[in-house]
């Protein structure tokens, strides 16, 4: 099954001291990557959280939020820890000595600062613990949202292949019949210069034009290239890279029919083709 880039996800815990979430949300992006936003307590696990993520995803531009929020009454002071508020406000002095142009620490920012409260009676190890497990639930709803829109992607991929396997079919068989109108447009001017239809330039004529509208190499190719876009679709995983790379490809044999054609039919279905390509393009980019 293929998946989509974009995906969305979260799972959260009530606990005796408050609530911890984890959200993942991601969109597309030509490679991995990923961002956190998360208390400064869960740094010394953000890189095995990094490498969770990493195993389960290869692409696409991915935010994991972790948050927490503590019980009323959980901590054991609501009174600012003095020593610390002058200490912060010696250094705060000190920097705007140095660098003038800085900003100044707000009462948001001596607020939040660790410790200015009191301390936390909620256990940093079971916060860690708690946050790593969810983000393993997180990810679990995270990749099944995106295997779903992924194989809605895949539906409208190959529904847009068959429409070209369609279109394809209505070339081979108007060949002859575009050669023989060639023959006799070249016939009726033969005649009304007086010559003959059995002059070699005219056989010459005719060969070159058959040539130069022959697409069986290109029609070949397409419906190659098809099958190789339902089989990768069909054995799912990473696939975004290479569908991209086939479209391509498929691009280029539309062109080279649409310059080859001597037909209105034929230039048509090279513009369909064109179309519906493009229309695959615009899911593909969402494929992971």
């Amino acid at each position: 099954m293929i998946h989509s880039m974009t995906g969305y996800a979260t799972a959260s815990r009530e606990l005796a001291w408050g609530a911890v979430s984890v959200e993942l949300r991601s969109v597309n992006h030509r490679y991995l990557d990923l961002s956190f936003r998360m208390p400064d307590e869960l740094r010394p696990v953000e890189q095995a959280m990094r490498e969770m993520i990493s195993a389960a995803i290869t692409r696409g531009k991915i935010e994991c939020r972790v948050s927490y929020a503590l019980r009323p009454g959980s901590q054991s002071s609501s009174e600012l820890d003095a020593t610390l508020l002058a200490q912060l406000l010696q250094l705060n002095a000190q920097v705007q000595a140095a660098l003038p142009e800085a900003r100044p620490l707000g009462v948001p920012d001596i607020l939040r600062w660790p410790g200015m409260l009191g301390a936390d009676t909620m256990p940093v190890d079971e916060f860690r613990a708690t946050a790593t497990e969810l983000l393993g639930t997180a990810l679990g709803e995270f990749s099944a949202a995106r295997a779903r829109e992924g194989a809605k992607l895949a539906a409208v991929i190959l529904e847009r292949a068959a429409g070209m396997r369609e279109r394809i079919a209505v070339v081979k068989p108007r060949l002859p019949g575009i050669i023989a109108a060639f023959q006799d447009k070249l016939n009726a001017r033969l005649k009304e210069a007086m010559l003959s239809a059995d002059d070699e330039r005219v056989r010459q004529e005719i060969t070159l034009f058959i040539n130069k509208i022959d697409v069986d190499e290109e029609l070949s190719r397409l419906v190659t290239h098809l099958d190789e876009l339902q089989r990768i679709v069909g054995k799912g995983g990473a696939s975004g890279k290479r569908l991209d790379f086939l479209m391509q490809e498929l691009n280029r044999e539309a062109n080279t029919l649409g310059s080859k054609s001597a037909d209105v039919e034929v230039t048509r279905v090279a513009m369909d083709l064109k179309l519906l390509i493009e229309q695959m393009r615009e899911q593909i980019q969402n494929i992971e």
